[in-house]
């Protein structure tokens, strides 16, 4: 089984409702985000998914999220804007467009990050 995985980056901003502290409070954050996609074979030159397919997947979907106030959008108007759900919803939006994708990390700064996979098998 071969793991591939590309990262990229967006900011946003965004407030935790309900939390009780200053993630309440509209803040940014530059988010890392690492999408996995896992194949079990090789296609005729050797390669599982083509990175740059992988990549520029990833950047439209990011394009959606960077510099935007992330509690107006209407994913989060119904998800609380945390980062376990920025998460979510980048996998969710990732699998629609590449079938294998298995995770997907965020991390909001340098020490702190979520990974979301899929339970499907």
């Amino acid at each position: 089984m071969f793991k591939l995985s590309v990262e990229g980056y967006f900011s946003a901003a965004h407030q935790v409702r309900g939390y009780p502290g200053d993630c309440a409070d509209i803040h940014g954050h530059t988010y890392k985000i690492q999408v996995s996609v896992e194949v079990a074979k090789l296609d005729e030159i050797g390669m599982g998914v083509d990175f740059r397919k992988l990549k520029d997947e990833l950047q439209k979907v990011l394009e959606g999220l960077d510099h935007k106030n992330l509690n107006t959008l209407p994913f989060f108007e119904k998800h609380n804007a945390t980062a376990e759900y920025v998460a979510k919803y980048i996998f969710d939006q990732m699998k629609e467009k590449i079938e294998n994708v298995i995770a997907v990390t965020v991390w909001e700064g340098p020490d702190y990050s979520v990974t979301y996979s899929s339970d499907e098998t």
